[in-house]
């Protein structure tokens, strides 16, 4: 049975890498880190289009590596829909191979975390405020390009948790 997929998508600050690591565990498995966080906050400079890009192929090369690692589903913190939405966001424009792996690799189901809790300021978050819905709907679009099923996630800590365990079990027909 091939691997499934279930990607933590959604707006800055909605709790996708608490999520993440929170079903990994509720799942007994791993979790892809979202490699931008790491590689921006490395950086000594203002990040630019070919650092966008740099980090959609690096995104791409740790998917593979832990897809290899796990027999029954991985979760993944954020994928490259999100890295899409940047780059229109930010540049007006996308490498044309992004859409390519995205259709190539689809998810097998996105939980989008809702913007029901608040917004935490950091030193690399730059979408606040309104832009946090903008940003959930432009998300929310680029699924549904792709045909993905997806759920939203609501609810405040471990709330939040038991519904995506218990949307993750339902849609898989999974038991723990």
């Amino acid at each position: 049975m091939p691997v499934r997929k279930v990607v933590i998508t959604g707006p800055e600050s909605t709790g996708k890498t608490h999520l993440a690591h929170s079903l990994a565990s509720c799942f007994n498995t791993l979790w892809v880190p979202e490699y931008a966080r790491e590689y921006i906050s490395g950086l000594k400079r203002n990040y630019n289009y070919n650092d966008v890009e740099h980090i959609a192929s690096e995104q791409v090369r740790l998917e593979k590596h832990y897809l290899r690692k796990v027999q029954d589903i991985l979760f993944y913190d954020t994928d490259l829909i999100v890295t899409k939405v940047w780059f229109k966001v930010v540049y007006g424009r996308c490498p044309g191979w992004i859409d390519e792996v995205i259709l190539n690799n689809l998810a097998d189901l996105f939980l989008v975390c809702n913007t029901d809790i608040p917004w935490v300021p950091d030193p690399l978050r730059e979408n606040g405020g309104e832009m946090r819905e903008v940003l959930m709907e432009m998300y929310i679009t680029e699924i549904n390009i792709t045909g993905a099923p997806w759920k939203l996630v609501t609810g405040k800590g471990e709330q939040r948790i038991n519904s995506a365990v218990d949307t993750v079990k339902t849609f898989f027909n999974y038991s723990l």
